[in-house]
């Protein structure tokens, strides 16, 4: 993975550009949407192109309802770390179905799930029948598109609202969001198997991402958050970066991370 920085590093211009045209992009379609809600017009036309899902029966059958339909492809980001057993064991028989109708099936975790038995049970079966899945050590945020035709993503940080978007150049813009994630991630995650075996190549890469955000001021919630682990399992990890540095506390290992990236950026330039 380290191979990718410089490339990840010459992206970074032309991305924030296309973030900044998708971001009015999208305010402009919500804008119309939030026009038709409010004049009392009909949220499901015939082909919304961003559609507001308000609360999580409409939002799950929605996603239901396209995944059914799916006839080609579904690429799906899953943050927040590991999920439960029993929704793990009802996407199997989902992505199983999926794969033997000979729709293609690739999905991104985070390190954290790498962690975690009931995940490490469900990848093993899943990638047996011919799904692809690999780990970052974090994901913007949750996605899912189906046949690169229809997205959803989150429209509130609690996840109770969600858009269905249907508009072809940002569907387009969210799959090479995906791809490049993709291309980036670690392609055989889930090997070794032991979580034990797998700590010395994830553990570095998870730090690296916690080093990041603290010098970018994001707060424990927010970092936990992003990377898919509990505040307790970040506060380990903190702890070890401290001991790494030698600092004595977080003050000071803001100060020494902060001249560490100087260092870094002046050696690059």
């Amino acid at each position: 993975m380290t191979n990718d920085t410089p490339t990840a590093v010459h992206d970074l211009p032309g991305l924030a550009t296309d973030l900044v045209e998708l971001s009015r992009h999208l305010h402009a379609q919500i804008a119309e949407v939030t026009s038709a809600r409010s004049a009392g017009g009909s949220l499901r036309g015939p082909t919304p192109v961003i559609d507001y899902l308000d609360g999580l029966p409409e939002i799950n059958q929605a996603i239901r309802d396209a995944v059914d339909g799916a006839r080609k492809e579904i690429l799906t980001a899953q943050p927040d770390g590991p999920r439960p057993r029993s929704v793990l064991a009802d996407a199997l028989e989902t992505v199983r179905a999926q794969l033997d109708a000979g729709i293609a099936n690739r999905t991104l975790y985070q390190h954290s799930a790498r962690f975690d038995e009931a995940t490490k049970d469900y990848v093993r079966q899943v990638t047996a029948y011919g799904a692809e899945v690999r780990t970052l050590p974090e994901f913007f945020e949750r996605l899912i598109i189906v046949d690169r035709e229809v997205a959803f993503i989150p429209g509130r940080g609690d996840r109770t609202l969600a858009l269905e978007v249907r508009e072809a150049s940002v569907v387009r813009f969210l799959v090479d969001v995906f791809e490049r994630s993709w291309d980036r991630a670690e392609s055989t995650p889930f090997v070794p198997a032991r979580s034990v075996d797998a700590a010395p190549e994830v553990i570095p890469s998870i730090h690296e991402s916690i080093q990041k955000l603290l010098v970018a001021g994001h707060s424990d919630r927010a970092i936990a958050r992003r990377l898919g682990i509990s505040e307790r399992s970040l506060q380990n990890h903190v702890g070890r970066i401290k001991a790494r540095y030698g600092a004595e506390n977080r003050f000071q290992l803001g100060y020494l991370l902060g001249l560490d990236a100087g260092l870094d950026s002046s050696g690059e330039a």
